[in-house]
């Protein structure tokens, strides 16, 4: 038995869902603890390609229960997709998937204010994905938001609906001249929505502490990265959730003592999608070679992501946020297209050296990296299975990321596949 939480240590992209997919096969139940469908999680088996926005990874494994927390924010539109895909491609959720009645819902009003108030931004944009996640949150924090919970009653359901819509136009067509949204469209669609996902609600954390006591292995799946926490990241150019291991806790309603490990998803260089400053940045000549070699486009938006050398003053900083144990190392297979490797390990900032991951982005945006230089492979190791087997220079770029990080690697992959991967404290699958 045991309880880890699994999350993303950079900017997101950093191939949690391949990780959890890989760790599903012996777990009892995989829990997504926040976000929404501004997630993409990418897993590859046997050259299917399948992309998760809402659906935890776990689902592959017939044997894994798979939960929406309610640290989430669903879209029912989304959601139905994502299970109608599974289902027309064999895998079915039929009592496999759950879902909070606590997690609230992401409403129409929502993805059209999320696209108003990013083109107001104009050059100030933060790069949203349009999902809705930022509006459907802030209506939460403001104690108006609907939640799954509230479907099953369908007056009060009425009630708050109509009260959300007429303050929402409002502002959609008095201040923005777009047309009106229509309330009883909406709740019918919701009413439909409600029919179809009845059978799948739950009290999640009921249910996560029933299995605890069972003694059952569960799985926390993170969304985004630890560098886009609404706390802890790089604010303002953050998502509007807790993406860090005490997410896990109130996103799912556990205790933070049952949580027995936590592993972080490390790539092996850094990308990010959308503004915000980016000390390890490269050129674009250079990011365009990286991006080729990694195929570093979103799975959610198709946008391609900025790229830029391992930061470990960032690696140091997430391991410290989200207490982990042990790092899972991806894509390092996407560095053997390179002779010389670099990891940044400190910022100078106006003859200062940092090695501290600062709180204030005009700091970040100024500073340069201090880079050390390692040299790379030039050889194929996506069929490599075992530690000993890499390249020399492999093995010392992974020992280098432990030492300056203080934390060891328990999971190398080098590959999309989920078969591409070294596993050094785990068993083999």
């Amino acid at each position: 038995m045991s309880v880890t939480v699994v999350l993303g240590t950079q900017w997101g992209d950093e191939g949690k869902g391949k990780i959890v997919d890989l760790l599903s096969w012996d777990a009892d139940i995989v829990a997504r603890f926040q976000g929404g469908a501004n997630a993409g999680h990418t897993i590859v088996h046997e050259k299917k390609r399948t992309v998760l926005h809402l659906i935890p990874s776990g689902i592959l494994h017939k044997n894994c229960i798979c939960l929406l927390g309610s640290g989430m924010v669903i879209d029912p539109v989304q959601l139905l997709e994502e299970i109608d895909m599974l289902e027309a491609s064999g895998v079915s959720v039929e009592g496999r998937l759950f879902i909070s009645h606590r997690a609230h819902l992401i409403m129409p009003y929502h993805k059209i204010l999320d696209g108003i108030n990013e083109r107001n931004l104009g050059s100030e944009a933060i790069g949203v994905t349009g999902r809705g996640i930022g509006p459907a949150y802030t209506d939460k924090i403001m104690r108006v938001g609907i939640r799954i919970v509230d479907l099953l009653n369908r007056k009060t359901f009425r009630k708050k609906l109509e009260a959300n819509i007429i303050a929402k136009n409002q502002i959609i067509k008095s201040v923005y001249g777009e047309p009106e949204l229509d309330c009883d469209k909406i709740y019918n669609s919701l009413i439909d929505f409600d029919k179809r996902i009845d059978p799948l609600v739950k009290d999640v954390s009921i249910y996560l502490s029933d299995a605890i006591e069972r003694k059952e292995t569960i799985l926390c799946e993170g969304a985004q990265g630890t560098l886009l926490d609404i706390d802890w990241g790089t604010y303002p150019y953050v998502t509007s959730s807790s993406t860090t291991a005490g997410g896990a806790v109130t996103g799912l309603g556990i205790g933070p003592t049952r949580i027995d490990r936590v592993l972080g998803v490390l790539k092996a260089y850094t990308t990010r999608v959308g503004a915000g400053p980016f000390p390890t940045e490269f050129d674009e000549e250079m990011n365009e070679k990286m991006r080729d070699a990694g195929d570093e486009f979103g799975a959610t938006t198709g946008r391609a992501r900025r790229c830029g050398w391992l930061d470990l003053v960032i690696g140091k900083y997430s391991a410290k946020v989200n207490g982990i144990d042990a790092w899972a190392l991806t894509k390092l297979d996407v560095l053997s297209h390179f002779d010389t490797l670099k990891i940044c390990t400190a910022y100078e900032y106006q003859g200062k050296h940092i090695d501290r991951f600062p709180a204030d982005l005009e700091i970040v945006a100024g500073c340069q990296p201090v880079y050390e230089e390692l040299p790379g492979w030039r050889s194929d190791i996506s069929e490599i299975r075992d530690f000993e087997d890499l390249p020399d220079e492999a093995k010392t770029y992974i020992n280098r990321i432990c030492e300056l990080t203080d934390t060891p690697v328990s999971i190398i992959s080098v590959g999309s596949e989920r078969n591409q991967t070294i596993r050094l404290d785990l068993p083999d699958n």
